[in-house]
């Protein structure tokens, strides 16, 4: 984080009776904040594969698994609700009061916006918390062949690279909150800051307050400041003014991270059967090379459902320090490598126009991270029940959305995201979305 908690929001925070975990994402669980909150009770979503709920329990913790949809007493005054989605990631509805917060953190739109925006609608006074930033600087590490970056230029590169990113912005925040429209938006998940020696580049690429408060809000929601204590009796709130916390840079080895150590050889065999075991990556991918300590492997994909020679034309080359690698593959969560932007990621063969940070979509992200790792799903079999299992929640919101999704994911890959193309078919896109719930 950016700024620190102020003590007296601490001392609330260490008195709350519940704590909700959307993930398990390192900036949404951390091991050493949990063990300062052992005593709390752990609300969780509906997730199939129901990982969290088994890591956490085993750990000891009060663990409790939110029904989807479905309003939960947590108080005299307060309820809360959860909706979980089948990319592995939940959002929260809170009453207090007769004030709904909307907390969206880092989750994107996946068949339950419809619902969402019928609760809100209820309400004469609601806040949508959600991440808005330059690009999420999530994932961006990603370079093509020949080297170059495929994520736009910094906005501290230019004033055109500045105008370009405050446009982004705009029209994320913009689309959203005419969207939900709630009755106010609170800038919320969008404070990052790195530390790595080597990750300490994608600072470039944080967004600042300023541009989060410099941007304009549509459909009649009004935007608050960011760390605000909002009073749900009085309708009123002050500003808090945490202390930016600037810290220092960490080198890489004090995380125990060495580029120049090469992996050892059961580390090798533990590597290629990590992603092997893995049945539907091969329809996408066909293999990986992984250079570490200067030195390259390469883990061939193979599948069932490949008929002949047939491949798939598209591969991936990571860069990356042999601590951090094989911890994410002890632990099966490879997407903690992607987060950290440390690891260079290049592409090789046909990936579509899309830049980063979705170059990785739909590919290889949330077959390994969302899928495998988060919810333990391995086949062709176990992923055709998974999905099942998510449409049965709610059949024609995830129908209609699958629908949706698939005529994105064509856009993305006929028109290039920086052409005036893209821009104007988004806003076409933005309108029909809107009218249609």
């Amino acid at each position: 984080m950016r700024n620190e908690i102020p003590r007296a929001q601490l001392e609330h925070i260490y008195q709350a009776e519940y704590m909700w975990l959307s993930h398990g994402h390192p900036d949404h669980v951390h091991a050493a904040a949990l063990d300062r909150l052992a005593n709390k009770k752990i609300l969780l979503p509906n997730h199939e594969g129901g990982r969290m709920l088994t890591d956490l329990t085993e750990r000891g913790f009060d663990v409790t698994v939110m029904r989807d949809r479905t309003w939960m007493q947590l108080s005299k005054n307060i309820r809360a609700m959860c909706i979980s989605d089948y990319h592995q990631d939940a959002i929260l509805l809170i009453d207090v009061g007769g004030r709904l917060v909307v907390n969206l953190n880092d989750a994107v739109e996946r068949g339950w916006g419809r619902f969402v925006k019928k609760v809100i609608s209820e309400y004469k006074i609601s806040f949508l918390l959600k991440l808005f930033g330059y690009g999420d600087v999530d994932m961006i590490n990603v370079v093509d062949e020949n080297g170059v970056k495929l994520i736009p230029p910094a906005p501290t590169s230019s004033g055109e690279s500045k105008a370009y990113w405050d446009a982004y912005l705009r029209e994320k925040v913009g689309f959203w909150t005419n969207y939900f429209q709630t009755t106010y938006m609170i800038p919320f998940s969008s404070f990052h800051r790195y530390q790595r020696d080597d990750s300490i580049w994608c600072q470039e690429y944080v967004t600042p307050l300023s541009a989060l408060e410099a941007v304009e809000t549509r459909g009649g929601c009004e935007k608050l400041p960011a760390f605000i204590q909002y009073d749900c009796e009085k309708d009123s709130y002050v500003r808090l003014e945490p202390k930016r916390i600037e810290g220092e840079i960490q080198t890489a080895a004090s995380f125990g991270d060495h580029w120049s150590e090469p992996l050892e050889r059961d580390e090798i065999s533990r590597l290629t059967r990590y992603f092997q075991s893995i049945e539907f990556l091969a329809d996408k991918i066909d293999h990986l090379r992984f250079i570490v300590g200067g030195k390259e492997h390469v883990v061939e994909l193979h599948s069932s459902s490949r008929v002949g020679p047939l491949r798939a034309g598209r591969s991936l080359t990571f860069e990356v320090p042999r601590a951090s690698l094989m911890t994410a593959v002890q632990y099966e969560i490879f997407d903690d490598l992607l987060i950290g932007n440390f690891m260079k990621t290049t592409l090789h063969g046909d990936w579509g126009t899309a830049q980063a940070p979705n170059v990785l979509y739909p590919y290889f992200t949330p077959w390994i991270v969302r899928y495998a790792d988060n919810a333990q799903v391995k086949t062709h079999d176990e992923l055709r029940e998974y999905f099942s299992a998510y449409r049965r929640r709610a059949p024609f919101d995830y129908l209609l959305h699958r629908l949706e999704h698939e005529g994105v994911q064509k856009l993305r890959s006929l028109i290039r995201p920086d052409s005036p193309l893209f821009h104007t078919a988004t806003r076409a896109y933005s309108f029909l979305k809107t009218k249609a719930s």
